[in-house]
């Protein structure tokens, strides 16, 4: 049997883990004890298992993260006093598809970011999309794209994120324009999809740093009340080998 047209197909097809996996069967020398219905199903394993992989990778990859969290490394240090009965419950990702949202406060250092990040990367584990920033770098890019004609299309890029992570909150003064802004990202997301917030600020200081109380009204109204909190103490872990 001729088998370099076959693999030739297979390539041009785009077949690639069925590829693989031939390629990988004709090297071993007891492979034809199996049957064709054996060799099929293991070929066609090997192409989904591989297809499900690029996806994660693709998903990892648009999702930006700036560490390398894994949830399985989340340090439940008695200091920290995260609740780890409530991170466990939600490794299914089950709030994402709930479209909750995820608060963390704490100061410089606890971890507040690779806690966001680790419940991102199970997210994009489970098939959920992920984008994290910086808050108020994505309002200085909303600004800008107001200025060139992208505003509508980057909100609506945005609003189909299933979880966007919007790391520093209130880190610095809000503008009018910038509360308008984070109104509208908000509003789009509303029982949509899920946000994850992260500041230095404690959730009842929240409202005066937004600086005006109709909007902050409108905006906590969207992220604070279907929300699940994480309050990080203890000192600093950036001197660790990992900030988590």
């Amino acid at each position: 049997m001729m088998l370099h047209p076959t693999l030739e197909q297979l390539k041009a097809l785009k077949l690639n883990g069925m590829l693989e996996a031939l390629q990988g069967q004709l090297k071993l020398p007891d492979i034809g004890k199996l049957g064709f219905e054996e060799r099929l199903g293991l070929l066609i394993e090997h192409e989904i298992s591989l297809r499900e992989s690029n996806r994660v990778k693709r998903r990892l990859s648009t999702a930006k993260l700036k560490t390398q969290a894994c949830f399985e490394d989340i340090s439940f240090k008695a200091t920290r006093k995260i609740d780890k009965s409530l991170v466990v419950s939600l490794e299914s990702c089950r709030w994402v598809q709930d479209h909750r949202n995820i608060l963390i406060t704490g100061a410089t250092g606890t971890g507040k970011t690779y806690l966001a990040e680790a419940f991102a990367h199970k997210a994009c584990l489970k098939g959920y999309t992920a984008l994290s920033m910086r808050l108020p770098r994505f309002l200085e890019e909303l600004v800008q794209a107001r200025a060139e004609g992208n505003y509508l299309r980057k909100l609506h890029a945005v609003s189909k994120i299933d979880l966007l992570i919007l790391d520093d909150f209130a880190l610095s003064p809000f503008t009018d324009q910038n509360r308008r802004d984070f109104l509208e990202i908000l509003d789009d997301r509303y029982k949509k999809k899920s946000t994850i917030l992260t500041s230095q600020l404690e959730v009842k200081h929240w409202h005066s740093a937004i600086g005006d109380a109709t909007l902050a009204d409108a905006i906590l109204d969207r992220v604070v009340h279907n929300s699940y909190r994480f309050e990080l103490k203890g000192a600093t872990l950036r001197d660790e080998t990992s900030t988590k």
